[in-house]
């Protein structure tokens, strides 16, 4: 993908900022069909152009569902990311992603000893003080079991944890094998968890900070040395975990890491006049306002808000602030329409 085409209009970047941070799909084609509106037609844009009606087909399948003639009948591609933040679980055949899908979320996935028994994606929720992390368990990565929808599915995803058994021969291969699919889709797994969400060129082009999940710990003897071959035949730059599904080993510490990497900020909410409600915060990231809260508790608060007032570190108690004030973890918010 060459450099981005000189002189788009004004309209059409605010559109195409809009759709990189857009989370539903619904909102996603509405955005798209804006930037195909307001891209200017001329040779430059031809590429891009072409790119944007693509997308707009894919999505337009997919939210389509199932086709007449069972041409696609199955469980969705796209999963609708639920809880503060959505991670991927990824990784080659055999690497065990469904049983740490399973130990984190409870969830009874398909969990086999054989290869690719997870077909479609399976969302599950990792509860972590008083927040949830959706996991979602993907088929694996491999040239054997192509997944044309793979890019799509990623689409939603805050970050990724790439699952290996360093113990399996062709390890490494299939790791660089795994990586090289994904770059096929336009998607990059990044060591850097730092969230300003660093944009290229490309709009259609995902960056996934990544956590390496080193899986079998317990049946690897000298496991830190594997991992650092690893490592470097790979080029593998992740911040890394030495778990085991097996024995337990490891797993209580990867919901804490994501919890802190992703930056998940919890507010809580209170009624005038009334005690806050410290059991069920809203969940949002680094960097949301008090207008994202407000569309979280309701569609409708939002349209209608007049003010906030606010409890925490971050400002004096009961200090009245506008839809623009950036929340921070722990805040009590009282929200007046």
């Amino acid at each position: 993908m060459g450099p981005m085409p000189a002189n788009l209009t004004p309209d059409y970047k605010k559109a195409e900022a809009a759709y990189r941070r857009a989370r539903d799909p619904n909102e996603r084609l509405e955005l798209l069909q804006e930037m195909h509106r307001t891209i200017p037609k001329h040779k430059g844009t031809e590429h891009l152009r072409a790119d944007i009606k693509t997308k707009i087909k894919e999505l337009r399948d997919e939210l389509a569902g199932p086709t007449k003639g069972g041409a696609r009948s199955g469980p969705p591609t796209f999963i609708r990311p639920e809880g503060a933040a959505q991670v991927a679980i990824i990784g080659p055949p055999n690497s065990g992603k469904s049983s740490l899908h399973a130990a984190l979320t409870g969830s009874h996935t398909h969990v086999g000893a054989y290869p690719f028994t997870t077909q479609f994606p399976e969302p599950g929720m990792l509860d972590i003080d008083d927040a949830q992390i959706q996991l979602v368990d993907l088929p694996p990565i491999s040239s054997q079991h192509p997944i044309a929808w793979l890019g799509n599915t990623l689409q939603s995803a805050d970050g990724a944890l790439l699952v290996v058994d360093l113990g399996q021969p062709g390890c490494v291969e299939m790791i660089v094998e795994a990586r090289e699919i994904l770059a096929e889709r336009r998607v990059t797994l990044t060591g850097t968890w730092d969230l300003s969400r660093s944009l290229n060129d490309d709009p259609f082009a995902i960056r996934l900070p990544t956590l390496l999940i080193a899986n079998k710990a317990d049946a690897i003897p000298a496991i830190e040395e594997d991992l650092d071959v690893c490592r470097e035949l790979g080029d593998l730059h992740f911040p890394t975990m030495v778990v085991s599904t097996e024995t337990g080993d490891g797993i209580d510490a990867i919901g804490p890491w994501l919890f802190r990497n992703l930056e998940i900020v919890r507010v809580y909410t209170k009624v005038p006049g009334k005690e806050p409600d410290m059991d069920r915060p809203y969940t949002v990231r680094h960097g949301a306002t008090v207008g994202d809260v407000s569309l979280l508790v309701h569609r409708d608060l939002a349209a209608s808000f007049h003010h906030a007032r606010i409890w925490g570190q971050g400002s004096y108690d009961g200090q009245q602030v506008g839809k623009e004030h950036v929340v921070e973890d722990g805040d009590i918010l009282e929200i007046h329409a």
